[in-house]
């Protein structure tokens, strides 16, 4: 008699074990990220740099600051020593002789035509510019950059004349057109937003452009015109403030009767004895404008500076 015969039981291989597990951190433990580096690490500052920049701040806002407190003093308040560094009641009084003196609200509107004029001008002209020097291959276009930047090196003051008889000649003497057509484009504008194309905007996105079909003008209005906005706020600020700011040439080719701000300050305060506290309400007015645009452009501003100093 045989014995049963045990069915035969298959051996499996038995299941890998669970990797241990990671005790979790004690409270107050700081747990450093996956393909976190040294340099990845946020910087913090101390109390020397915060001072620091305390200091700078101060020094660059009291000029401001001290604007407003003479604008609403009165000229014998400025006259005494230490003079005062709080703000006095006389800003509406104040703002009222400017009015009276100068006529302010056309000198503010010629200068916000004169200087938004300038600024889409040089934007655009010195962005189509600089997107030909730095992605366009022409003969000459070395050289011609090079022109373009030796004219830095001319001093303003040695074009005045031939530029007034050239105004004088076409009859635009007193007439807004003879300020605003000068500066249309400046060599700073084409040189700053070549660089900026040169290193925010790929060959290879112009070259997949072409490939499509684009023209040159479809490529700089649908490719460049939006990688290059930050650098054209950044160009358009400074030039506003410049066109806004500028005396020498408007004090030439402009009179009273057709004024731009910096001109029409010139009238205010006048007698024996200039009053400081008008001179500086008319001076308060002037720059409420360039805050504005400020305000309006700081994050593209601030934007377009990082930028271009950080490539990639």
């Amino acid at each position: 008699m045989t014995a049963p015969i045990a069915p035969a039981t298959t051996s499996a291989s038995p299941a890998p074990a669970d990797p241990p597990s990671t005790p979790p951190a004690p409270a107050g433990t700081r747990v450093p990220r996956r393909g976190s580096s040294r340099a990845g690490r946020t910087l913090h500052a101390g109390p020397l740099a915060y001072g620091i920049l305390i200091v700078a701040v101060l020094f660059s806002a009291f000029p401001f600051y001290w604007t407003i407190v003479a604008a609403s003093r009165s000229n014998a308040d400025l006259a005494k020593v230490p003079p005062t560094l709080l703000p006095g009641p006389n800003l509406i009084r104040n703002f009222e002789a400017v009015l009276e003196e100068a006529d302010i609200g056309k000198a503010l509107l010629n200068s916000l035509i004169v200087s938004g004029s300038i600024t889409l001008g040089t934007v655009l002209c010195c962005t189509l510019a600089g997107f030909a020097f730095a992605k366009l291959r022409f003969r000459g276009r070395g050289a011609l950059l090079a022109i373009t930047i030796g004219t830095m090196m001319i001093p303003p003051q040695l074009g005045v004349i031939p530029l007034f008889m050239l105004i004088a000649e076409l009859g635009w003497v007193n007439q807004l057109q003879a300020v605003i057509l000068p500066g249309l484009v400046s060599a700073f504008g084409v040189f700053f937003m070549r660089q900026y194309l040169v290193q925010s905007l790929p060959d290879e996105l112009i070259e997949a452009a072409r490939v499509d079909g684009a023209s040159t003008a479809r490529i700089f209005w649908s490719i460049v015109v939006p990688i290059a906005r930050p650098g054209m706020a950044v160009l358009g600020l400074l030039t506003f403030m410049a066109a806004w700011n500028d005396f020498f040439w408007p004090v030439i080719a402009l009179t009273s009767s057709e004024p731009t701000v910096q001109v029409a300050l010139r009238q205010l305060g006048g007698g024996y004895v200039h009053d400081q506290s008008v001179i500086m309400a008319g001076t308060l007015l002037g720059t409420l404008p360039v805050l504005l645009v400020f305000g309006l452009l700081g994050r593209q501003i601030v934007g377009g500076i990082m930028q271009g100093a950080v490539k990639g």
